[in-house]
């Protein structure tokens, strides 16, 4: 089958995009666009990311539970964005575990965290963890771990498949990774205000019952993924049993906001 809503793309405000539908099996049920361009992913990097980390984690170089980052917060406050550091500064701006502060500097001491811990350069490990074995042979992190990934939609289908039926992790690994970590705790969605609570698993954000958010209307609460501000997404729908990859090279924005749900929508009436 092939998914003819993935064409809605043609319709955004955007120069290029690219777009995929893939189940849990690895079977591409569409694609629209140039699948094999490469696209800043900006924060859509950080699954890929925490991918990484809890292959570290299972390999036994790191613990989710000890310290790591500021006084007072581990690996695991790092990946659920409970560290207390703000944004994109190297700062405290609360105690661990308290608020759901998103934080590119989390990913980033996590970063250093796995590169002492193993002794490889973070972007070489997320090579070596994730990306080779998957096959993902355009897909690159050129800096920050928390947004300066490069890859492709066919890329990020294999990554997508990964997730659902996992072969580098134990499943129950992944499973933790999709489950709310710090249950309540609220805090900004960037782009969607305030969300009381603001959910998130180990790297990825759990949909539940935020509104607004980028994902559909039609979406599972069980759903999960990331959106990136260079105009990026990938969910996972469980309950759909399929995964959807969009890269574009317009920032996120309003045209985002607005077009993004009725596409996921569309997309989920033809599964």
């Amino acid at each position: 089958m092939s998914l003819h809503n993935l064409a809605l793309i043609e319709n955004w405000p955007v120069p290029t995009a690219a777009a995929g539908v893939v189940r849990a099996d690895g079977t591409v049920l569409g694609t629209h666009g140039p699948t094999t361009h490469r696209f800043p992913l900006a924060s859509v990097t950080k699954p890929l990311a925490a991918y990484a980390a809890l292959v570290a984690y299972e390999e036994g170089a790191i613990e989710l539970d000890e310290p790591a980052g500021p006084p007072g917060s581990t690996v695991r406050h790092l990946l659920a964005h409970t560290s207390g550091l703000a944004f994109d500064e190297h700062r405290v701006t609360a105690p661990p575990g308290e608020r759901r502060l998103y934080s590119n500097a989390g990913f980033e001491q996590l970063g250093d965290h796995i590169a002492k811990a193993t002794e490889i350069p973070f972007a070489e490990y997320l090579h070596q963890a994730v990306l080779e074995p998957l096959g993902m042979n355009s897909t690159a992190l050129e800096g920050s771990p928390a947004k300066d990934g490069v890859s492709t939609v066919a890329d990020l289908l294999l990554f997508a498949a990964e997730v659902q039926i996992p072969r580098l992790l134990d499943p129950r690994t992944v499973a933790e990774a999709m489950t709310v970590q710090y249950p309540g705790t609220k805090g900004v969605l960037r782009g969607y205000g305030h969300q009381n609570p603001n959910d998130w698993g180990l790297g990825f954000e759990i949909r539940d019952s935020k509104s607004p958010h980028w994902t559909g209307s039609s979406s599972s609460p069980r759903t999960f993924g990331h959106f990136g501000q260079s105009g990026t997404f990938l969910w996972v729908d469980p309950t759909a049993g399929a995964a959807c990859v969009v890269l574009t090279d317009r920032a996120f924005g309003p045209w985002a906001v607005e077009a993004w749900p009725p596409f996921t929508d569309a997309v989920l009436a033809e599964l």
